[in-house]
């Protein structure tokens, strides 16, 4: 052996520590593959496993919140449309009250004109009444003094007193 040689082989082991150094590794190998290696893998499916739950639930989540959307998207359609009915019923409704209170305020009124004329017709009969005992003792006592005495007799009083309102009533008409 030269000394090239010898430099070269103190870098190379011998085949002993190969032989060993393999023996050792493919023991550590097997340790850790029978070992660690399922605990590893465990924690990563078990990490993926969490993962893929957080997924699912999320598209879950996603989903719920979809359809609540949707059903309060539905929900306040309705209300809108209700509120567009009872809003119309509103209207009619004030429409009918408006129209019965101008039938009832027509009906108080017509009611209150006929009572007034009924009122009026009454107070003329009675002024007429009135008017034509007046007149009957005046014409009694202007005939008297045309005469130049007082009419004494009762029939011949209220004759006179018919006879001169007819005349009178006969004179308004014409």
């Amino acid at each position: 052996m030269t000394l090239a040689e010898d430099g070269v082989s103190l870098f190379l082991p011998k085949s002993y520590d190969i032989v060993w150094s393999l023996i050792i590794l493919v023991i550590v190998a097997i340790f850790f593959y029978k070992f660690f290696l399922p605990k590893l893998q465990s924690v990563f499916d078990e990490r993926a496993s969490k993962i893929e739950g957080g997924i699912a639930k999320a598209e879950e989540a996603q989903k719920e919140a979809e359809e609540a959307k949707k059903k309060y998207e539905a929900q306040l359609g309705t209300a809108r449309v209700e509120a567009s009915k009872i809003r119309d019923d509103a209207r009619a409704e004030a429409s009918h009250i408006i129209s019965d209170a101008r039938s009832r305020a027509e009906s108080d009124a017509a009611q209150i004109t006929a009572n007034a004329q009924r009122s009026i017709e009454s107070q003329q009969q009675k002024a007429m009444v009135s008017l034509q005992g007046q007149v009957g003792v005046l014409a009694t006592a202007l005939a008297g003094k045309i005469l130049g005495s007082e009419l004494k007799d009762a029939n011949v009083q209220s004759d006179m007193i018919d006879q001169m309102i007819a005349d009178m009533d006969t004179e308004a008409k014409k």
